[in-house]
């Protein structure tokens, strides 16, 4: 599906953006594998994750070359472009998977902590799209695919991980408005699978307690391998979805979601300006009928889970389709 297409991955040395570069490369691309190689809190640095994944890629036939700047700096995110030019002649995709760990209550984060996160998720996003999107918008075409998260719905003791996340698609919808006359598609993906992040909480210690294994030593070949997210990067990123634009997906394990754009679902209007005592008069019984409560806070992706098997209807061999009314 990406034959002759050149890919750079951030964060790609591993966990999903491990398995994104290695399915980019068995679909047909050449690929950038970078990867810092930095501790979950975004300290230190090793070459071998990247390394690593650049030899798998070549031992099974691709094409692939090691990356070990950090997204958070400015002129080392456009590097890796360049150097993606230079080694494959041009760069169709970039994924950016890069992404650390500093949770913290609201009350207790402290300021590095916060631009630490901040740092790599979202101006990483940044420094990588804008260095790409200059390739893109000369030869009128171009993938750009973003990690966000269901974090970003309101994940408590992630106020830093949570507002980049969700700063992410608002970054995604600009670039999907801004460069879709150029033939470049933007899009993010809310995933879901055992990675070290999900190692360092505490419900990962637990597993590692009862089992001796780390949950990402547990999830290869299961619904929770972070494998399974590849597929929906590869075919975002082939030429056949060129119509997808400015859409927001989930990958929980063996299923592929949509979500919902933001909308509005109830309005007040006045002839004049309100009073604040109408609003407090008015609210409860209108606005404030049935308020929900942030979509974290409920389990998202596990609503899926939930449904009865009467919801779904079959689509294709083993594959079930299930939409909201």
């Amino acid at each position: 599906m990406l034959d002759g297409k050149a890919a750079l991955v951030t964060g790609a040395g591993r966990g999903i953006g491990r398995g994104i570069a290695l399915a980019l490369a068995r679909a047909g691309a050449r690929v950038v594998v970078n990867d810092v190689g930095a501790a979950l809190s975004g300290e230190g640095a090793d070459a071998r994750p990247a390394e690593q994944v650049v030899e798998e890629i070549r031992a099974a036939g691709g094409a692939a070359v090691p990356n070990y700047g950090s997204v958070a700096d400015f002129d080392q995110a456009q590097e890796m472009v360049d150097q993606c030019v230079r080694e494959f002649d041009k760069i169709d995709i970039v994924v950016h998977v890069a992404g650390i760990l500093r949770d913290r209550m609201i009350f207790n984060m402290t300021e590095d902590e916060w631009d630490a996160v901040i740092a790599v998720h979202l101006k990483g996003a940044f420094n990588v799209i804008r260095a790409a999107s200059q390739r893109f918008r000369e030869q009128r075409s171009g993938r750009i695919i973003a990690m966000s998260s269901t974090s970003a719905l309101g994940a408590p003791g992630q106020p830093n991980y949570g507002a980049a996340k969700a700063g992410i698609l608002g970054l995604i919808w600009s670039c999907a408005n801004a460069l879709e006359r150029y033939n470049v598609t933007a899009n993010a993906i809310m995933p879901s699978a055992a990675t070290r992040m999900i190692d360092s909480t505490p419900r990962g210690k637990e597993v590692f307690e009862q089992t001796g294994k780390w949950p990402s030593e547990l999830a290869a070949g299961t619904e929770r391998d972070p494998e399974n997210v590849a597929p929906l990067v590869v075919y975002l990123a082939s030429d056949d979805a060129q119509h997808v634009n400015g859409q927001v997906f989930g990958a929980f394990g063996y299923q592929v979601a949509l979500l919902p754009q933001p909308r509005i679902v109830r309005a007040l209007r006045h002839h004049r300006r309100w009073e604040p005592e109408e609003l407090r008069d008015l609210f409860p019984t209108t606005l404030g009928l049935d308020l929900q409560p942030p979509p974290a806070a409920g389990g998202f992706s596990s609503r899926l889970q939930q449904l009865p098997d009467n919801a779904w209807v079959e689509v294709a061999p083993g594959v079930r389709f299930w939409k909201s009314e």
